[in-house]
């Protein structure tokens, strides 16, 4: 497995001689609409407060975060983005035996290298269109004594959504710590697919988010976990730092999870979005387009007249990244992703790849 990420801007503005403000990069999966003008707004009148430290209870962002997701805010614990909180609820539990969904996000099979748990994977596969029959997953857990299961719902690259129902389901069944990444949940109805809604049922579930895929804020390092009440809890809660959350972090946090203007704009543009690239991708014959539940489309080339690095090839000339998927496990270079950007910008995709179709 390659630890590969998300397009690096600086490098590709450097190899491509292209501003990097000029590229349009449909690798790295965030929001397009902007930040939030709440917590915008409030970060500009409090640029002062650098000279200030943060509260070390976060009091203010965690309610603004309990409100938000509807949980209690005891149950909140805070990181410095969603990796970070990752790692340390996979050092806490420190399970010596994984069973890990995949493909998925490289992390967490780097976490659990680092703590030597072993891992098994179980496989969203193609020829099932990437869903999870949770009942197959259920029986995987019963034939070897696994202490943690790992979940990226929707999951990256497939966008494969498991519903609420099974997923307490599988808790119910396994009765062991479960993790499950909702980094990308906020592009679904959340407020109904979100396992936050099970923490208070179930005793060892860890729901990780982070700001910087739906609140467009990578560069704040801001991520939280609902996590159910317990020993996992407690542990997690006495590992961050003091004041591990910066204070432009905090105040811009607690501004945005509240606007609900934002939010709602958000949603609405993302579906008109999601759609007009969903159904352009369908158009190309030589494409295979897979339902998906994120803010992201997973694409698999059908010819053997060119694959993925032929198409990055052409559309990073034009300025357009997307992302080539091979670095995921069970996926080769006939696979990309695409993530939903604006409207301009998915109709300028779609205008290259039909030019590049030309050619084949």
């Amino acid at each position: 497995m390659k630890s590969n990420h998300g397009a690096n801007l600086h490098q590709l503005s450097e190899t491509l001689g292209i501003d990097e403000n000029q590229i349009i990069d449909f690798s790295s999966n965030i929001n397009p609409f902007g930040l939030s003008p709440k917590g915008v707004e409030k970060l500009r009148a409090n640029l002062h407060l650098a000279s200030v430290y943060p509260d070390p209870d976060y009091t203010e962002l965690k309610a603004s975060i309990a409100e938000y997701c509807r949980c209690n805010p005891e149950n909140i614990v805070l990181g410095s983005g969603a990796t970070e909180l990752i790692a340390s609820s996979i050092k806490v539990i420190n399970p010596k035996h994984t069973l890990l969904l995949s493909p998925a996000y490289s992390e967490y099979e780097k976490e659990l290298k680092n703590i030597g748990s072993k891992i098994t994977k179980f496989f969203y596969k193609k020829e099932s269109e990437f869903q999870i029959d949770i009942n197959e997953v259920i029986e995987t857990t019963k034939k070897s004594n696994f202490d943690m299961i790992i979940i990226c719902n929707p999951n990256n690259p497939t966008g494969t959504l498991i519903s609420l129902e099974d997923i307490e389901k599988l808790y119910f069944n396994f009765k062991k710590p479960i993790m499950i990444d909702e980094t990308y949940i906020e592009f679904t109805d959340f407020s109904k697919t979100s396992a936050i809604n099970l923490v208070d049922r179930c005793q060892e579930l860890i729901v990780i988010r982070g700001t910087s895929k739906f609140f467009s804020t990578p560069g704040i390092r801001l991520g939280y976990s609902i996590v159910s009440k317990g020993d996992i809890l407690n542990s997690l809660s006495s590992i961050p730092n003091l004041w591990n959350i910066n204070i432009f972090a905090d105040i811009m946090g607690e501004a945005m999870f509240k606007d609900t203007d934002f939010i709602n704009m958000c949603h609405r543009k993302f579906k008109e979005n999601f759609e007009l690239l969903y159904s352009g991708l369908k158009k190309f014959k030589n494409f295979k387009v897979y339902n998906s539940s994120s803010n992201f489309i997973l694409c698999e080339i059908l010819t053997s007249e060119f694959n993925s690095d032929n198409l990055y090839e052409f559309l990073s000339k034009k300025g357009i990244i997307i992302r080539k998927a091979e670095s995921f496990d069970m996926l080769n270079n006939n696979f990309f992703r695409v993530c939903v950007l604006t409207k301009e910008n998915i109709e300028f995709l779609l205008h290259e790849i039909s030019n590049f179709m030309q050619k084949y």
